[in-house]
């Protein structure tokens, strides 16, 4: 009886398994991340005329106001993923997020209704403009600290929570595996599709609005879309794979480093099997398998070796004395990574002035579509997100086939080649960027306009098209490809930290923004400033010269890195309990038979 009993509740657990996870949860969780990203573009693309139009900042005080929240935006999803690894869970992370950020979008609609919390109006360039208050820009900033906090908890968690949908189908399906990798690899592509539909949705709808009906609304719409989300989000609960966290993943990084450190006298045995294993107390964190050693940062290894005083009187390790080997390995895997992982950096920091300089540009251009109908500035950003969707919708559906006959890889290519071409295609928005600038300010002098900021340059603002396009189809290649080298190459246990870590490059990259700009601002005052109020006077196309040859470093120091990079080991478990090793996603690394590797 108590063996039936049994069975039926074994046979029950599985019923509700299958129903759970796959493509059906994505209505669920991607509605969360569409209104996040509608809600961070709704303000975020016409923030700097915010900063500069109604709250009188200047041009410089305003971009960077503008990439340091961005950077921290980027910043806070790491909180988030040790809170969603260590001990809270994806789901709960994600709630929690989506809270802070609907105080932070209320707060954003009090700012921009309430008179007393913005400067009287005034026409812009006006001797008469008084800058924002101390205690005006205090509630801003507020605001924007509780949307990024909100982030912390939505980005690195999103991602993974719906990855995590296909982990436990790919368990499910004998031979399946390589099916199931597929699906995820389209996931990927569909949560980069989603979130580039929001931003289109934001740019056309929301920026239309705080340019023409107000801005009280245009923050309103993206605060009752946040609502929506939560409560779409929620319904879905019964149909979540709920992963538990396996505990803080940065504890034990710390506990492998503090335990290596300690031996550090102590030799390397030259056989690995004399290092410490533990099945049982790495079960948690290896559901798929367990790391297996590796050659490199053999420093660490010593965390794993076995001295007097490692073992408790219990019988369990001090993992402060002792690690598994399994647990050194994680440690190194993140080390591994982290050099093609920075090589994103510098992505995002040429991306970080398209929300700021190149509106600035765009307002002094001719945006007349009809004779009574302007395009609003930032609304040009639409032209990288139609890109980068009409790149994704494509990706799949004609490059994939096509590459698959050269390569014979079922993706086509891998990520890490997907990540080169990204970069590359990233150069080529930049130049094109500094070139359009040389003709919109020859423009400007020709019609004798450089000492009229605000006088429009009769040039048409369609020039500035083949930039944002050009950093939407470098976004489709790059993005993705980052994201998914991360998801796949960090430790199982580490998923939603690896998410981050897509968020952190991001985070650096606005902040090394900051820094490019207040350098350059520092080193040509005096001697023809290049960013100035007044960009008819100043030099943008060399600021734009100087990130592309950044930019071209950047995808040498990339290539080199793949060169020297090893892709982790795992040992899986088969269904008779022998174990195999198996170099996980190897084909990513080798390229396969006649792939030929990234170049």
């Amino acid at each position: 009886m108590a063996t039936t009993a049994m069975e039926r509740d074994g046979v029950g657990e599985e019923q509700k398994m299958k129903k759970q996870g796959g493509f059906r949860t994505m209505p669920f969780i991607l509605a969360n991340e569409i209104c996040d990203r509608f809600a961070t573009a709704g303000f975020g693309a016409n923030l700097i005329t915010y900063l500069t139009q109604h709250l009188h900042l200047p041009l410089v005080e305003a971009s960077n106001t503008l990439t340091n929240f961005s950077g921290t935006s980027s910043l806070t999803p790491i909180l988030g993923a040790l809170a969603a690894d260590a001990f809270a869970g994806r789901f709960w992370t994600i709630i929690a997020g989506s809270l802070f950020y609907q105080l932070g979008m209320l707060a954003l609609v009090a700012s921009a209704l309430l008179p007393s919390l913005r400067p009287t109006p005034c026409a812009p360039q006006s001797a008469a403009c008084r800058r924002a208050t101390g205690w005006q820009l205090a509630v801003l900033y507020l605001a924007l600290l509780c949307t990024s906090l909100g982030s912390g908890g939505i980005r690195p968690c999103v991602v993974a929570f719906g990855a995590d949908q296909f982990e436990q189908q790919q368990q499910q399906q004998k031979g399946g595996g390589e099916a199931a990798a597929g699906r995820k690899r389209r996931y990927f592509n569909l949560y980069f599709f989603t979130m580039g539909f929001a931003v289109l949705l934001a740019l056309t709808v929301v920026v239309y609005i705080q340019e023409n009906v107000g801005w009280g609304w245009g923050f309103g719409i993206p605060a009752i879309a946040m609502f929506v989300s939560i409560v779409v989000f929620v319904a879905g609960y019964p149909l979540y794979v709920r992963l538990k966290p396996g505990g803080s993943p940065f504890t034990r990084l710390a506990q492998v480093v503090a335990a290596a450190f300690k031996k550090r006298p102590a030799a390397v045995p030259e056989d690995p099997g004399m290092l410490y294993q533990d099945k049982e107390l790495d079960a948690l964190i290896s559901t798929k398998g367990r790391l297996l050693h590796t050659n490199q940062l053999t420093f660490f290894d010593r965390a794993a070796i076995v001295t007097p005083g490692d073992i408790t009187g219990s019988g369990q390790p001090d993992l402060w004395r002792l690690s598994t080997v399994h647990r050194v390995e994680e440690l190194k895997s993140i080390v591994r990574l982290l050099p093609i992982w920075s090589a994103g950096i510098l992505l995002a920091t040429a991306a970080s002035h398209n929300n700021s300089f190149t509106i600035q540009q765009a307002r002094t251009m001719d945006r007349h579509l009809t004779p009574r109908f302007q395009i609003p500035p930032a609304t040009m950003s639409i032209f990288t997100t139609v890109a980068m969707l009409v790149s994704l919708a494509l990706y799949d559906r004609a490059f994939v086939p096509l590459a698959r006959r050269v390569t014979g890889l079922p993706s086509g290519i891998t990520y890490f080649q997907r990540m080169a071409i990204g970069l590359g295609i990233s150069i080529l928005g930049v130049a094109s960027a500094a070139l359009v600038e040389v003709k919109r300010r020859g423009a400007a002098a020709d019609h004798g306009l450089l000492d009229s900021p605000a006088a429009v340059v009769p040039i048409s603002v369609f020039w500035l098209v083949p930039q944002y396009a050009i950093h939407g189809v470098a976004e489709a290649f790059s993005s993705v490809a980052h994201m998914e080298f991360l998801y796949d190459q960090a430790p199982e246990s580490m998923r939603s930290s690896a998410a981050a870590l897509f968020w952190l490059s991001s985070s650096l990259g606005n902040y090394m923004g900051t820094v490019l700009v207040t350098a350059v601002q520092r080193a040509t005052r005096g001697g023809g400033e290049w960013l100035q109020d007044n960009i008819n006077r100043g030099r943008l196309d060399c600021y734009y010269w100087l990130v592309t040859t950044l930019m071209v470093l950047n995808l040498g120091y990339y290539l080199v890195c793949f060169h020297f990079y090893t892709m982790k080991p795992l040992e899986e478990a088969e269904e008779d309990h022998d174990e195999k090793e198996c170099e996980l996603s190897s084909v990513h690394k080798n390229g396969g038979a006649g792939a030929g590797g990234l170049v």
